[in-house]
């Protein structure tokens, strides 16, 4: 084999040196610039998407911050929305019940002046029926007709009869 023989291997060996050396001088005159260019190219792409998912990382955490501070505002909002509606109602119910209890004692003294007035008409309407009473009995006790000033005394006397025993039936029903 004659590239292995020693006189020819070594002007082959001396060709090969030169032949790398001016390969390795190209690739480094023309081949390594741009493919170093595209390598720190790629590296400065690559430094950039990270920092911009840094950037945007840091974004959405302080979103997320804002949203949730807007969140517990809103779950504040939200109680202070419920807790004045609650005072509110209470406050409504506690004027509700003030309403019906002064209605409810207006009702009660309307009625108790009405219970009065009656009880005073139904005593007129009786010691109007007890004089009349009293003048048909005195006048057929008397046999005779009386003068208006008889009527007018007996009728008067009849009225204290009866106001007397009105006041009796009165304090025996108050002592009962």
């Amino acid at each position: 084999m004659p590239q292995f023989d020693t006189h020819f291997f070594s002007s082959l060996i001396f060709w090969e040196f030169i032949s790398f050396g001016i390969l390795c001088w190209v690739l480094y005159k023309f081949a390594w610039p741009p493919i170093l260019n595209t390598l720190e190219m790629r590296e400065q792409k690559i430094r950039d998407s990270l920092d911009q998912a840094e950037q945007n990382r840091v974004a959405s955490e302080q979103r997320l911050q804002e949203y949730e501070a807007k969140l517990k505002g809103a779950a504040r909002e939200a109680e202070a929305v419920v807790a004045e509606a609650k005072a509110k109602a209470q406050r409504l119910l506690e004027e509700n019940e003030q309403r019906m209890r002064t209605e409810s004692q207006r009702i009660q003294a309307e009625t108790t002046r009405e219970l009065e007035r009656e009880r005073r008409k139904a005593v007129q309407d009786i010691q109007r029926e007890a004089a009349d009473l009293a003048l048909v009995v005195a006048e057929r006790v008397l046999g005779r007709s009386l003068s208006d000033d008889d009527h007018r005394r007996l009728a008067q006397n009849a009225l204290h009869a009866v106001v007397a025993g009105e006041s009796a039936g009165v304090m025996t029903r108050e002592g009962s």
